[in-house]
């Protein structure tokens, strides 16, 4: 007898037998009702005055009835894909503008919702939640005319009369599940590349940041395309249930734990899927760099919402030297950021749940404490740390911190680091503060990793240009920019020919009784030669003025010369 959506309670059906149902008791005037266990609520919790003359009486969902509301809205979803209208690039270009106009007339109402979720410093929010999907979708726009283009690819021999494509194909219904640490832009940004290859999307936030995604539910409706494009809210539960059904995609962002679930489900279907997972993500310093600078980009790397960013900066891998320098620079620097009292500064944010803070804590008993250690479980606060004597069993060094602690493991040499890398899980991003440019290039072919940074932390993820994504553990696939389209779309290999008796004529060879002659001359079609140089136009037109030039000069001489000779001419009759 319980009804649970965005996981909150809701009335609760009564009937004439209530008395003898187990989940109800009386107690004079006051009745209490049993929660399901597992929820953020009171074993009991008293209702006054509520008797069966004065409840309401209404229906109450049950699993199976989930199943068949999650039925009813994939099939909205399939029949709104097969009418064809997300086909159409004008409608997605619609679509994608009012997601861009929702961005801009929500913007103060997003920062609330994040610093309500996380207590998000406001500029922070701006810049990587409310400007970042912006400016996605805006590149989006610009250059979907472009991306929407079937691909046409170079031809062999025997393709030469054929008309060859790469038509991109949208999926159909695709599932986007976010994460709670960027609650809107992990979201978001994948949904207008979805929208934009022409998909149909079921949006699921993160139950986790629960006013984000209250915001996500109530607004989007607002902008898009209601059969389109549905939001389902909902904790684990309704996730697990969710994924029981069959789609044409799904895109997950979260923890490798979680992945793993989401991949299984995956599976039965043979859905094809992108995970945006995490993992350790280490960061080498050697003695070249200059160390202030270098400092305060790891820093900053790390701190940025509170730590909680799949591409943080997990550890650092530094000589003893290095670390001692490293910590002294720290200090000065927490301090000129944060002040002296950093619980107090605007500039740090919190962590997300009580779960999640004590899980942090357990990760300070091990190491020493080389800067601050501090927390406020009433806040779930906790100081920016440093942990130096770290050991790779320590509890620490086992799981992706996801939190404002970072351990320090020593090492003397670049190969000691790569080595200590490598024989761990494959990272989401590898960070090397080096100004020795073999270092550099030694880490970024000898290391699989998802992505790679020299001298700079997070803002590789910030190049729409450039492909976000994991390896191993840290993910599969990658999204972002033009990726992100490629991502939602399938390449359709496309060939078509015409019936002209020159084409038939040529290809007849391939058709019975069989012979040398027509095995030979097959082969001359099929054989693979060494493909012509690439040449741009560009490079053809100052050939081609190169060529002209030179022509003109020619004539333009030889018209000089004449006069000049028949004068000469003349001059010697006379003689």
């Amino acid at each position: 007898m319980y009804c649970w959506l965005d996981n909150r309670l809701k009335t609760v059906a009564i009937h004439d037998m209530m008395e003898s149902s187990s989940a109800y008791t009386s107690n004079s005037k006051d009745l209490w009702i049993d929660i399901p266990p597992g929820r953020d609520f009171n074993a009991k919790r008293p209702v006054a005055d509520m008797t069966a003359d004065n409840v309401e009486i209404i229906d109450v969902d049950t699993p199976a009835d989930n199943m068949a509301n999650y039925d009813d809205l994939l099939h909205r979803c399939r029949t709104a894909f097969a009418s064809g209208k997300t086909r159409d690039v004008s409608f997605r270009k619609r679509q994608l503008k009012n997601l861009l106009r929702m961005y801009e007339e929500n913007e103060t109402e997003m920062i609330n919702a994040l610093d309500a979720d996380l207590r998000r410093p406001k500029q922070e929010s701006l810049v990587v939640e409310t400007e970042f999907m912006k400016n996605d979708v805006l590149n989006i726009i610009y250059n979907i005319d472009d991306w929407v283009k079937p691909e046409k690819p170079p031809k062999a021999l025997a393709n030469a009369l054929d008309n060859l494509e790469i038509y991109h194909d949208p999926y159909g219904v695709v599932l986007v599940i976010g994460a709670w640490n960027y609650p809107l832009q992990l979201l978001l940004v994948p949904v207008a590349a979805a929208i934009a290859a022409g998909n149909c999307v079921i949006l699921k936030p993160s139950e986790l940041a629960a006013n984000c995604a209250k915001f996500v539910q109530e607004t989007i409706p607002k902008y898009l395309d209601n059969e389109c494009y549905p939001v389902v809210c909902g904790g684990h539960e309704e996730t697990a249930e969710l994924l029981k059904q069959r789609f044409d995609y799904i895109f997950f962002t979260g923890s490798t734990r979680v992945g793993k679930i989401v991949h299984a489900a995956a599976n039965k279907y043979l859905t094809p899927i992108t995970l945006e997972l995490g993992g350790k993500s280490p960061c080498y310093i050697d003695r070249s760099v200059e160390l202030r600078t270098a400092v305060k980009r790891i820093l900053w790397g790390k701190l940025i919402n509170c730590g909680q960013t799949c591409i943080a900066p997990d550890y650092v891998l530094c000589s003893k030297e290095i670390e001692k320098k490293f910590v002294a620079e720290a200090k000065d620097i927490l301090k000129e950021w944060y002040g002296d009292n950093i619980r107090d500064s605007p500039d740090l944010s919190r962590i997300i749940n009580k779960n999640h803070f004590e899980r942090l804590l357990c990760y300070m008993k091990r190491g020493k404490v080389a800067i601050g250690g501090s927390y406020t479980p009433a806040e779930r606060f906790i100081e920016p740390t440093i942990i130096v004597d770290v050991k790779p069993d320590d509890p620490v060094m086992q799981e992706e911190i996801f939190g404002p602690i970072l351990p320090i493991l020593n090492v003397e040499s670049a190969y000691e680091a790569i080595k200590f890398i490598n024989g761990r899980e494959k990272p989401l991003v590898v960070y090397v503060f080096s100004d020795v440019h073999k270092v550099c290039q030694e880490f970024k072919v000898n290391v699989s990793c998802g992505g790679f940074s020299c001298n700079e932390t997070l803002l590789h993820c910030a190049a729409d240009t450039l492909p976000f994504g994991g390896v191993g553990l840290s993910g599969m696939g990658y999204y972002h920019g033009k990726y992100g389209f490629d991502t939602f779309v399938h390449k359709k290999s496309c060939l078509g020919k015409n019936l002209h008796p020159l084409g038939e004529r040529l290809a007849s060879g391939r058709y019975p009784p069989y012979s040398d002659r027509k095995t030979n001359f097959l082969n001359f079609l099929l054989r693979k030669r060494r493909p012509l140089p690439k040449l741009y136009f560009s490079h053809l037109l100052v050939f081609g003025l190169g060529i002209g030039l030179t022509i003109l000069f020619n004539n333009y001489m030889q018209v000089i010369k004449r006069p000049v000779a028949r004068t000469t001419h003349e001059k010697l009759i006379q003689l």
